[in-house]
């Protein structure tokens, strides 16, 4: 199973960074390698996902959704754990790495706020210092997560640069990094970044994926026909997808953010429009003008507000295990009605996109056809906007 030594997925990936960063990224690869193999460390990571973060998920039959558009629907609630959303999986692991690694400090990047909030809320619980770069333009519109993660003791720094969105938060932290790195970890909240973070992130996204496949067949009594999940960076995604790879007949299906249309800066279809090229320590496929450089960006939805993906991403593409896809921020707020007058689940803009993109894909599947959508955090965060967006 990829990546191979070297964190590359067929050409993706990799390592593109600083000469100082080097140090840090191998002693963490070595010590996630030993971690895997630790029977302490597995038990500590399983009971904090089952009695602090509240797993597992439960994989909710939506009769309502289903009978609307003609297909069964489940719903993987990745929104129903501690802090609102998947990001839990990924920060308590990490949280646990930076223990064993006897740092006193991490650093994350944050878009939505749900990954910022599960870095401040693990270093919370293992008494880390915290510190959490977001650009902004999203402090602006997530504030409610801003307060969350002051009043867990984290400082939220703004940046100022660039879009001020979630890939200038990113810059500043790898910055930050390189200056700290003795001292700090940085717990990246995404499947990107360079080798390891891309295999790392995966594998404790993982759980989502190996949880709904028990569940399913214990359901039904066989796989899905489909999975649907949104797609940003692409940690909810390729955790749900990952248990499912050697599944041939079971389609996945990444839902990007189209924004306010397909043109260059007015969207975040990554591998929709996308180009090959490297960002933030990784080639994988990204946004960029007919000069190289890096494009701004758009989304209601500011964790998938990213001009990147994940390289693992790139590579399903590239072989065709994957299919992606755009919606508009208009259809994500359709799906962000639909699920919650229907099933009475308010979810978050991220997940509205895979919801939304339901309905044409009800078109194209048979009648009683088996969908699993990852609801990756619920909506309370994105009031704010909708409230002024959504007529009701």
């Amino acid at each position: 199973m990829l990546p191979d030594r070297f964190g590359h997925f067929d050409g993706f990936g990799g390592r593109f960074v600083p000469e100082t960063l080097i140090y840090a990224l191998d002693e963490l690869e070595q010590e996630y390698k030993k971690a895997k193999k630790d029977a302490s460390f597995i038990r500590d990571l399983n009971y904090y996902l089952r009695e602090y973060a509240g797993r597992p998920t439960p994989l909710f039959f939506a009769k309502k959704l289903s009978q609307r558009l003609g297909m069964k629907v489940y719903l993987k609630r990745e929104d129903l754990l501690h802090t609102g959303a998947h990001k839990i999986n990924n920060t308590i692991g990490q949280g646990l790495l930076c223990l064993r690694m006897k740092k006193p400090r991490v650093i994350a990047e944050t878009g939505a706020g749900q990954h910022g909030v599960a870095t401040a809320t693990v270093a919370a619980l293992f008494g880390l210092k915290c510190d959490v770069y977001m650009g902004k333009e999203d402090i602006s519109r997530q504030s409610l997560n801003v307060y969350r993660m002051k009043l867990l003791g984290a400082q939220v720094i703004p940046v100022r640069s660039g879009s001020k969105t979630l890939k200038d938060a990113m810059t500043e932290a790898l910055r930050d990094w390189v200056t700290n790195v003795r001292q700090t970890h940085y717990v990246i909240g995404t499947v990107a970044g360079p080798h390891p973070y891309p295999e790392l992130v995966r594998d404790f996204q993982s759980v989502i994926g190996r949880e709904a496949k028990k569940q399913i067949l214990e359901k039904e009594g066989r796989l899905p026909d489909c999975l649907v999940a949104c797609v940003g960076g692409g940690s909810n995604a390729m955790g749900l997808f990952h248990s499912f790879f050697n599944d041939k007949k079971v389609k996945f299906i990444g839902v990007e953010a189209g924004g306010k249309g397909l043109k260059l800066g007015e969207h975040a279809a990554t591998l929709v429009t996308g180009s090959i090229g490297v960002l933030h320590g990784a080639k994988s496929n990204l946004l960029e003008d007919k000069y190289g450089q890096v494009s701004l960006t758009h989304s209601i939805s500011a964790g998938l507000d990213y001009p990147g993906v994940g390289p693992e991403h790139a590579y399903y593409k590239k072989i065709g295990r994957a299919a992606y896809v755009a919606v508009s921020d208009k259809e994500a707020l359709e799906g962000f009605r639909l699920l919650s007058e229907e099933e009475g689940i308010i979810p978050a803009l991220e997940s509205a996109h895979a919801v939304s993109y339901l309905a044409k894909l009800g078109k194209r599947l048979k009648k009683n056809s088996i969908v699993i959508v990852c609801v990756s955090g619920r909506g309370d965060k994105d009031m704010g906007i909708v409230t002024k967006k959504l007529k009701i």
